[in-house]
């Protein structure tokens, strides 16, 4: 079995730890770098991808399998020259829903104990305590009831929080948004979740609410989320992603007083356990057998 292995990499040294990787769990497949594997376009039968150039899969045209290295699929399906007809698996980690878990809950903490406003009377010099709230006094919401999603309700119900978890297709998300202190936005980026996170979606939120935003940055409007901050409709946000990757340092939300920011390091996909992933979707598709976590490229996800 002939593989490509392409993407877009933060660099040649990242590119070279995944594909050790892959080659130690893979050891009887013949991996390729993108530009060796244009001499056996022909004989390549499955690209492992991790959001490559648009165009970079369309030499390759006897695939049997797109299987991406990422969670997100979005910027993946937006390539408009992606070989129709091919299944693409998307990355199920382990370890990533189990980090991204650890993250939801450190927010949750941190919003539902104060700890964000002790930040602050520390840099303002007060000194005040809080009243403290059980954890069965905050009820948080989930949106998105996939791996990470249960994973994250999962790992908050274990600690006492109430957790009521939402999809597209479950009850109306208003009267949800009206009854949650802390609502965690984990939902795959579609045409119908893209700017779902507007003014309406802010109203909509219970006074004193707040945001934590693990998903993708194009499904919040900016504008809109700061100016429920600034009106203190919202308390605060949590935001790891964002439109723009690195934020430019004009950006507000880097001096927002309600704003906590992370690097897009909520949870990063393992390459010991995403590797193993790979290998045991490849070692199926070689024998025939059922494939895990394919896109349906109707849905975006």
């Amino acid at each position: 079995m002939k593989i490509v292995l392409a993407g877009d990499f933060d660099d040649a040294e990242e590119h070279q730890r995944w594909h050790e990787a892959l080659a130690q769990a893979l050891p009887e497949a013949h991996w390729l770098g993108a530009d060796a594997a244009a001499a056996y376009a022909d004989e390549v039968s499955v690209a492992v991808v991790a959001n490559p150039p648009p165009g970079s899969l369309a030499p390759f045209r006897h695939l049997r399998l797109i299987q991406s290295l990422w969670a997100g699929v979005d910027r993946l399906l937006a390539d408009a020259s992606l070989p129709a007809g091919v299944p693409i698996a998307r990355m199920v980690d382990p370890a990533m829903s189990a980090a991204m878990a650890e993250t939801a809950l450190w927010a949750t903490l941190a919003l539902h104990r104060g700890f964000f406003t002790y930040q602050r009377q520390q840099r303002d010099g007060v000194w005040r305590a809080l009243a403290q709230r059980r954890a069965d006094e905050a009820p948080v919401l989930v949106l998105g009831r996939g791996e990470m999603g249960r994973a994250v309700a999962a790992r908050l119900r274990a600690q006492g929080y109430p957790v009521t978890a939402w999809g597209r297709d479950g009850a109306p998300l208003a009267p949800l948004l009206a009854a949650h202190e802390i609502v965690i936005n984990l939902l795959p980026l579609t045409a119908a979740t893209r700017g779902l996170l507007d003014r309406r979606f802010f109203a909509a939120m219970r006074e004193g609410a707040a945001l934590v935003n693990l998903g993708r940055g194009a499904h919040v409007v900016d504008d809109d989320l700061l100016a429920a901050l600034d009106a203190g409709h919202l308390s605060h946000a949590v935001l790891d992603v964002f439109h723009a990757e690195p934020l430019p340092t004009s950006h507000r939300y880097w001096t927002h007083a309600r704003v906590t920011m992370l690097p897009h390091a909520a949870a990063a996909t393992d390459e010991r356990s995403a590797a193993a992933v790979v290998a045991a979707n490849l070692r199926a598709l070689e024998h025939g057998r059922p494939l895990a976590h394919l896109v349906d490229r109707g849905r975006g996800y």
